[in-house]
């Protein structure tokens, strides 16, 4: 498909400018929505992602989170690529720092309306921290995230839902567990897929799992205010 959306950069809490993917709304403005990387940074999968999420009215915002480690971070699925990114997501590259451009994000979208998020992977585990974190956000919905469990004894503010994959071999079922006896007003959707179901490059693609998933993301956002 062809890209309709613009890199462009943005200012940062810690003064740093990064690149974000930046996509206007088709048709009237639901409201905006900030969509998180996978581990792999804002590859094409994600930027057709977020060109999807604008043709449905909302204004996207996609930082490069590890623009500060290496600018234009933006890897394929091999073993190489993947230790790579792992380096930098795991190594080099401060969680909390991910959290904080999600909320400089959210700061640049709040005046325009409400503001949503979503994310892949480790954009699964930051859109449970920014729900969790972020003040601005009007509901969240995060996809994956191995890094859940670590943090499930912290609060979403604001309404948010997740999506894993039975199948998921890095995430175990009792983390998935965890999380739903910690917070019984936490949608958590289970499906019959793999870790990452959501992308058409991976080899746990699901179709039918990634149609639900998104349809219960934008029903969530449509639920409020969005």
């Amino acid at each position: 498909m062809t890209l309709r959306g613009t890199m462009i950069s943005m200012p940062m809490s810690d003064g740093a400018g990064i690149g974000v993917y930046r996509v206007e709304p088709v048709g009237p403005r639901r409201g905006g929505l900030l969509l998180i990387q996978e581990i792999f940074g804002v590859t094409d999968h994600i930027k057709e992602q977020c060109d999807l999420y604008a043709a449905q009215g909302y204004e996207v915002l996609a930082p490069s989170l590890y623009d500060r480690e290496e600018p234009g971070f933006n890897v394929g699925y091999g073993a190489e690529d993947v230790q790579k990114a792992i380096r930098i997501a795991r190594g080099e590259h401060p969680f909390e720092l991910s959290v904080k451009d999600a909320q400089s994000c959210i700061d640049a979208l709040t005046a325009k309306g409400p503001v949503f998020i979503t994310g892949y992977c480790y954009g699964g585990s930051v859109t449970w921290a920014a729900a969790c974190r972020c003040t601005g956000l009007a509901a969240a919905s995060g996809y994956y995230g191995g890094n859940i469990g670590q943090m499930a004894d912290e609060n979403p503010k604001c309404p948010t839902i997740l999506h894993f994959g039975r199948h998921d071999h890095g995430i175990p079922m009792e983390v998935v567990e965890k999380v739903k006896r910690l917070h019984p007003d936490v949608m958590v959707y289970l499906y019959e897929a793999g870790h990452g179901f959501n992308s058409d490059r991976r080899a746990d693609y699901s179709e039918v799992a990634a149609k639900l998933a998104r349809e219960r993301t934008l029903e969530l956002f449509r639920a409020h205010g969005g």
